[in-house]
């Protein structure tokens, strides 16, 4: 079964031909171990192994993580899995309360965050596998690949009043995007993981 997919460039005529990247699977069980890890450390009676400034980085990557899912994950679900349309509904909706519940994210809510994203996981990763069963490799590829650079071009801020479904997320959700980049750079703020800084043991 061929899944629908957003245009994109030619895949070339050859028989063998695999598009460069990583699958949208690996992609997204990467990302879920990465937001996971980062919960449990944030989450952690110890406050010596919560990196400083975590909470802001928790954020903004779930805000990139969700919005990337909205956008092409979803879509290529219910198109490929048309019984799946409940599942997909529910997804959302539980996206939407995630991002609410981000919103002004302090570590007494962080116990709430962590079982929705846990949620989130589950759901999501359920979703990805049946989707791995219809579409093939070469999908799955370039699915990943639009997934990367609608991350890049998300917003870094939870915004669950903005369209979740397409067409107008992938319009919408660029624009936010680039207003809530120009707020990070004036302030400072980390939005990746790579940004985060250690506790200090001194």
């Amino acid at each position: 079964m061929t899944v629908p997919l957003p245009p994109l460039p030619p895949t070339g005529e050859d028989e063998g031909f695999r598009p460069g990247g990583r699958s949208i699977a690996d992609i997204l069980d990467a990302e879920h171990r990465q937001l996971r890890e980062l919960l449990r450390r944030l989450t952690d009676p110890d406050p010596a192994s919560a990196p400083q400034r975590g909470l802001e980085v928790l954020t903004a990557a779930l805000s990139r993580h969700l919005s990337a899912e909205e956008q092409y994950l979803l879509p290529a679900v219910r198109a490929a899995l048309p019984d799946a349309a409940e599942r997909i509904d529910r997804a959302i909706a539980d996206d939407r309360s995630l991002l609410t519940a981000l919103r002004g994210l302090g570590a007494d809510g962080l116990g709430d965050v962590a079982a929705r994203v846990d949620r989130h996981v589950e759901e999501t990763g359920a979703l990805v596998a049946a989707l791995r069963e219809v579409a093939s490799a070469e999908e799955l590829i370039r699915l990943g690949n639009r997934l990367e650079i609608a991350e890049e071009a998300a917003p870094t801020r939870p915004h669950p009043g903005t369209p979740a479904t397409p067409p107008w997320n992938r319009v919408v959700e660029p624009a936010v995007g680039v207003v809530d980049k120009v707020r990070d750079a004036v302030t400072g703020r980390p939005t990746y993981l790579a940004d985060l800084t250690e506790p200090r043991t001194d």
